[in-house]
């Protein structure tokens, strides 16, 4: 089915924010995290950046393969608050295209390609040189959606807490009309 943008989605171009500050992929409280900000786009899309910074190396000088599926599956996982639904990775494909250098900013663009009951599929790119620059590393994703109870149930205790506590945490909590 046809992905639809939730009507309380954020605006275009407005800044999604962090989900959690603990997050690696987004959130400000990681000192080595990617702190990647992403952007609504138009209709089920977002667009993201961050930069790669000496902490997210691999072989010297180049991020990090897996750094760089991190910053694809935090963009992906972005596209989900266009939806209005909070869901998980089920299976992340990744291609590396081009190496990706130390103080690079990485440009991600994303989609959801289509719904089907708890699965959304999306898809993203990530440019070297700006928005228009050569694709270095691409991926198709699933996402499946659950309830809160998901993280309540296997997360660690403490950091659901502080989640909880966290008043723009219970914002987007209720935004989603969930009562934790």
């Amino acid at each position: 089915m046809k992905p639809v943008r939730h009507p309380d989605a954020p605006a275009p171009g407005e800044l999604l924010g962090a989900h959690y500050g603990q997050c690696f992929g987004c959130g400000g409280d990681q000192p080595h995290g990617l702190h990647l900000q992403a952007r609504a786009g138009e209709d089920v899309s977002i667009t993201a950046e961050f930069t790669v910074q000496p902490a997210h190396q691999g072989a010297p000088g180049l991020a990090h393969g897996g750094v760089l599926a991190s910053a694809l599956d935090e963009t992906l996982g972005s596209l989900n608050w266009l939806l209005r639904a909070i869901a998980v990775t089920g299976r992340l494909e990744t291609d590396f295209l081009r190496p990706v250098p130390v103080d690079t900013t990485l440009y991600l663009q994303a989609e959801v390609t289509a719904v089907a009951g708890r699965k959304i599929y999306s898809t993203a790119t990530g440019r070297i040189g700006g928005p228009d620059g050569p694709v270095a590393v691409r991926a198709d994703a699933l996402f499946i959606e659950v309830k809160i109870d998901h993280f309540v149930d296997h997360g660690r205790e403490a950091e659901i807490r502080a989640a909880m506590d966290d008043p723009d945490q219970v914002r987007r909590t209720r935004a989603f009309e969930v009562n934790p």
